[in-house]
């Protein structure tokens, strides 16, 4: 398999999890400030923190208004990070990879790549926001099954995979870590929209009925945290994603250097006793687990991509 053809799958499924993690955060996260009084403190701006793009909407935003903070997560071209930038990306990797992919995989892209760009302007507003955001879920769902029932499971789809894998895992753990700094900043008028707050946290992830399941008492932060980060049957938990990226890595040849670096993240999150840290220690222990996930990012570069190995090469020949 070619190096160019492992790395557009992997950031086509980067980018197909960013769009739909970002869409799923931002519906969220408005019917949370509906339930929220203004004295709690929470509001737009800290939806930045979740995706770690204040300082790029600082550089080109001169207020922290609902409006802007949305153009700039939804429709802004020239965010990276936004719905419509993400989805861009995600088509071009498909659309130049369309010998390895199946013809209807590549027509729902397309589609859903011209619906994003007709509609998502538009969900800046109040309006149609809930259903643009909740279309782009179900697309984005709809192309993972759609890929996962026709596409043949070789390395062109692990690569695939493991890019939707290694960024759901990213972004839980940024969920979680918001939730957790909110709890933290120690304001009173917070306290009796604890529960609020971390049902809010569970249903940005799809996964309010399945902790509900698995934790049969009233939601409490350590239970949520211990849930989102280290159960190992949830799809959208860190412990499931890696465990899914270890399945993918094992079937690549000369992944030594990768599972040794995935290893390290598991253990962490399989050891570490979550539900006894306070804010303060669960947002480091949160900053290093993404220091982590890009760490094993560079990893899977470096071993397969050729834009990596062309850098290094140029690394090289400058010294």
């Amino acid at each position: 398999m070619l190096s160019r053809v492992a790395e557009r799958m992997y950031w086509a499924g980067r980018y197909l999890e960013r769009a739909e993690n970002t869409a799923r955060i931002v519906n969220t996260y408005a019917n949370l400030l509906l339930d929220l009084p203004q004295e709690t403190g929470v509001g737009w701006p800290q939806l930045l923190r979740i995706v770690n793009e204040q300082s790029q909407f600082s550089a080109r935003y001169s207020q922290n208004t609902e409006q802007d903070i949305l153009r700039f997560l939804l429709a802004d071209a020239e965010n990276p990070g936004s719905i419509l930038s993400s989805l861009t990306f995600a088509r071009e990797n498909f659309r130049t990879s369309r010998d390895v992919i199946p013809m209807e995989g590549w027509e729902r892209v397309n589609e859903l790549y011209l619906m994003g760009r007709r509609d998502l302007p538009g969900a800046v507003g109040r309006r149609r926001r809930f259903e643009v955001l909740s279309n782009c879920v179900v697309h984005c769902q709809q192309i993972a099954g759609l890929l996962s029932g026709t596409m043949s499971h070789g390395d062109a789809y692990n690569f695939l995979r493991m890019g939707n894998y290694l960024e759901r895992a990213d972004m839980t753990s940024r969920v979680v870590d918001v939730g957790a700094a909110t709890l933290a900043q120690g304001d009173a008028a917070m306290g009796p929209y604890e529960n609020t707050l971390w049902i809010a946290v569970l249903r940005s992830l799809s996964a309010y009925q399945m902790y509900r399941q698995h934790v049969r008492r009233r939601i409490a932060a350590s239970d949520v945290v211990s849930f989102l980060l280290a159960d190992s049957q949830f799809p959208r938990a860190v412990a499931f994603a890696l465990d899914a990226l270890a399945r993918c890595l094992r079937t690549l040849p000369q992944s030594d250097d990768a599972q040794r670096t995935l290893g390290k993240l598991q253990q962490r999150v399989a050891k570490d006793r979550h539900s006894a840290m306070d804010g303060v220690e669960l947002h480091r222990y949160i900053d290093q687990l993404q220091i982590g996930f890009g760490e094993l990012h560079q990893a899977i570069a470096a071993r397969w991509f050729l834009s990596a190995k062309a850098a290094s090469g140029q690394a090289q020949a400058s010294t």
